[in-house]
C-alpha cells in the first residue's frame, strides 16, 4: 500500500483505528480457521467451493439456484418508533446490502433496473461490497461506481468482513458517506434523527460502538448500521433504537420454507434473516443482494429493503 493512502486512512480514521484495520488485513485477510466471531470462515476454503457447486449440479439444483441469484425483490418494513418527531413519520430507508459486486453481473444489472424508478429519502449500505476477502479492488470500486450512479442522496455505508479499507477513499470520492464508528445527523423541519455505523465487527473487530454514538442525545433517535447484527446485544443496550445489518445472506442455500442450513453468524436464527426486536430495539437482517462460495439462492431469493419509519 502507498504511503499515500496509509497517511489518508490514518487522517481519516485516526492512527491506531487505521494501522489495526490495515495491519489485520495484512495477517489475516485469507484466514480459513480463526478470528472473528466465528472460528470457520468458509468463504475462503476454496476447495470446498467446487465441491458445494458440483454436488449442486449433480442434484440438478445449480442452474435454477443461479437464476435465483438475480431474481431481486423488493420488501418494505414498517417499523415504529418510540420518540420519532412526527415530521419524519414516512421517512424512507432503502437498505441494500452483501452486493458483491464482482460476483454476478446479473444480479446487479437487475439491481440498476428497480433502482431508477425507487422512492425513498436515504439510502444504507451495509458492507460487503466485494466478492472475495482479498485481492484488487478496481473491479469492486467499478462496479459500485455504477450502482452509485442510480441511488439518490444522501446515502451512508459501512464496511463489511469482505472490504478492505482501502476501499473508503473511493467510495467517499463516489459521495457514499462511511461511518465508521461515526455518526451523521439527519434534520427535517427543525427535528433530527441520527445515522450511526460501525466497522467490521464479524472478522476484523475492530467497531467501536462508543465512540459511533457519542454525540448522539439520548432523546433523539439513533439508527445503527452494522454490517453484522451479532453485535445486537452490544446495540441494544447502548440505547441505539433501530439497527440495520446483513452479512447472513439469510442462509443463501435453505430449505423449503426459508430455513437455513446455515447462517455463518452467531446469533439466534430468527435475526438471521427480516425484522426483529431485541431488548426494546427494532432490527432487521437483510439477506442482500450478492451471493459467497457459489452463484446460487435457494429458497432465498435476493432482495433490497425499503423501511418505513412511523412514530409508536
Amino acid at each position: 500500500m502507498s504511503d499515500n493512502i496509509t497517511a489518508h486512512l490514518e487522517k481519516r480514521l485516526g492512527r491506531i483505528h487505521a494501522r489495526q484495520r490495515l495491519g489485520i488485513e495484512n495477517d489475516h485477510e485469507q484466514r480459513v480457521f480463526g478470528g472473528g466471531l466465528n472460528f470457520f470462515h468458509i468463504e475462503n476454503w476454496y476447495s470446498v467451493h467446487s465441491f458445494i457447486r458440483i454436488s449442486l449440479q449433480l442434484t440438478g439444483l445449480y442452474w435454477r439456484g443461479h437464476r435465483n441469484a438475480a431474481r431481486i425483490v423488493i420488501r418494505h418494513n414498517d417499523i415504529g418508533l418510540s420518540g420519532l418527531p412526527e415530521a419524519f413519520r414516512g421517512y424512507t430507508i432503502l437498505q441494500i446490502s452483501d452486493l458483491h459486486v464482482d460476483t454476478n453481473e446479473d444480479a446487479v444489472h437487475r439491481l440498476i433496473e428497480i433502482l431508477r424508478d425507487l422512492d425513498y429519502d436515504a439510502c444504507v449500505l451495509t458492507g460487503d461490497y466485494r466478492g472475495k476477502t482479498y485481492g484488487p479492488i478496481d473491479e469492486t470500486l467499478d462496479g459500485m461506481a455504477r450502482v452509485r450512479t442510480y441511488l439518490k442522496d444522501p446515502i451512508y455505508g459501512v464496511l463489511g468482513n469482505h472490504d478492505t479499507i482501502r476501499m473508503l477513499p473511493g467510495l467517499e470520492e463516489m459521495g457514499i458517506r462511511m461511518l465508521l464508528n461515526e455518526s451523521a445527523r439527519v434534520q427535517r423541519q427543525g427535528s433530527c434523527i441520527h445515522f450511526s455505523g460501525i466497522d467490521d465487527a464479524h472478522y476484523y473487530r475492530v467497531d467501536n460502538m462508543e465512540k459511533a454514538a457519542s454525540g448522539v442525545p439520548q432523546e433523539e433517535i439513533s439508527i445503527l448500521l452494522s454490517h453484522t447484527p451479532e453485535i445486537y446485544r452490544h446495540a441494544a443496550h447502548s440505547n441505539f433504537d433501530l439497527l440495520l445489518g446483513g452479512h447472513t445472506h439469510g442462509g443463501q442455500i435453505c430449505l423449503p420454507g426459508g430455513i437455513p442450513i446455515t447462517l455463518d453468524a452467531s446469533l439466534p436464527r430468527h435475526m438471521g434473516s427480516g425484522p426483529w426486536e431485541y431488548q426494546g430495539m427494532s432490527g432487521y437482517t437483510s439477506v442482500g443482494i450478492g451471493t459467497s462460495v457459489v452463484t446460487v439462492r435457494l429458497n432465498c431469493l435476493p432482495e433490497i429493503t425499503l423501511h418505513h419509519l412511523y412514530p409508536r
